[in-house]
């Protein structure tokens, strides 16, 4: 570290796979590193990521990160990277070794739900998911309707008693 550099602290967000939470039922979070270039690096910086269509496998004990898009970084030359390239995820031996397990018998799959800083290094949430059938998504959504419904009459009947 360089003298007079700032640290950056905190966590900042970068990317959100919204539609993720929508097709599967999370059974478990993950947070991992990732190995970036350079141009990788800045292009997140400028909060430049999109996770749709993102998955994770995993390969000779590694995980891998596909499909995630990180654009050219603009001021990058021909060093610049691809963007749809695989990247991949740190994390500890020990888990790696019990998502195979998991993804090999049960047959979840690995989802990326956000991409962030956090105290200056990238990472990646990544989760333990079963995909969501029809039926599901709209038990969900009635779930989610009711209590929607619930709390307004609540505040309707807080309303009437003032």
């Amino acid at each position: 570290m360089l003298a007079g550099m700032a640290k950056e602290r905190g966590h900042n967000l970068i990317a959100r796979n919204r539609k993720a939470r929508h097709d599967w039922t999370v059974l478990d979070t993950y947070e991992g590193g990732m190995v970036l270039t350079g141009t990788e690096v800045k292009s997140l910086r400028q909060g430049r990521a999109s996770l749709v269509d993102a998955f994770a496998t995993i390969d000779r004990g590694e995980v891998w990160l596909r499909n995630v898009h990180i654009p050219e970084y603009t001021e990058g030359t021909w060093t610049n990277h691809a963007p749809r390239r695989s990247r991949k995820v740190l994390l500890h031996r020990d888990e790696i070794e019990r998502l195979m397990g998991k993804t090999k018998e049960s047959g979840l799959s690995l989802v990326p739900l956000s991409l962030y800083f956090s105290d200056g290094k990238a990472k990646v949430e990544l989760a333990l998911a079963r995909g969501k059938r029809i039926h599901d998504k709209r038990r969900d959504m009635a779930k989610r309707d009711a209590e929607r419904e619930m709390a307004r009459a609540i505040g309707q009947h807080r309303k009437g008693m003032r």
